[in-house]
């Protein structure tokens, strides 16, 4: 088995055994790497937030006849608090809603979507990364560096110190960065979240949401493309 990471983390967790580092070159280059290496099966577990590759995934199996599947954790749609929340669609939508409600934004929706919030530059932002910001950022924000896991405790810590009245983030989903949507909720800080946007084809592609479930399907698939290897 192969993991391959994009390489946008400098020191990213690397999960067991063979891992690849950089992009494939499109859906062309990865068709060609899936037929070279006599792929049997794909598993997309990529961020949510990830479309391009999630796309290229699509195209090339699909012209490589390989099957795939993917692997997304749950989003935060039925958070008990997600109802409060002001939805939009994209992260310069957000920035807009940010200023709608406040005046001193902690901002969590990662180094990349930074030059959709270059709008609030006459504000405070406190802008959470895990690797240095790869541009120059307004003189009146302050950057943290942290990687999770968090804690509400801390979480509500960090945005009380910094007077913060407007959280935006992304719907990553999962437990690790769940901890600031509490926090927020409970000092009454408004919250900001991006829907996570649709791949093309998407939808006719295999998904589950947990770890087991994908290593199950994974075993069937390799089961099958190992009967029909004997019988070729």
């Amino acid at each position: 088995m192969t993991s391959s990471l994009a390489g946008r983390v400098v020191d990213p967790a690397l999960p067991l055994g063979e891992v690849r580092i950089g992009g494939f070159g499109g859906p062309a280059g990865l068709d060609d790497y899936l037929r070279r290496n006599d792929i049997a099966a794909v598993v997309d577990a990529t961020h949510p937030f990830a479309t391009t590759i999630s796309a290229a995934a699509i195209t090339a199996c699909a012209a490589s006849s390989v099957p795939l599947l993917r692997l997304t954790r749950p989003g935060w749609t039925t958070h008990p608090d997600a109802g409060s929340w002001r939805w939009v669609d994209t992260h310069a939508d957000a920035a807009v809603a940010a200023r709608e409600l406040g005046a001193r934004i902690f901002l969590t929706t990662g180094r990349t979507t930074l030059p959709s919030f270059t709008a609030l530059s006459d504000l405070f932002v406190l802008v959470r990364l895990v690797d240095a910001a790869d541009r120059p950022l307004p003189t009146g924000w302050e950057v943290i560096r942290a990687r999770g896991t968090y804690t509400v405790d801390g979480e509500t810590r960090l945005m009380t110190t910094h007077g913060i009245d407007v959280l935006v983030t992304k719907d990553s989903g999962g437990a690790m960065t769940a901890p600031k949507l509490a926090a927020a909720a409970e000092i009454g800080v408004s919250t900001v979240v991006v829907r996570r946007p649709m791949v093309a084809g998407s939808a006719d592609v295999a998904q589950v949401g947990t770890v087991d479930q994908a290593v199950q399907w994974i075993l069937r698939r390799v089961e099958t493309y190992g009967t029909t290897q004997a019988s070729s």
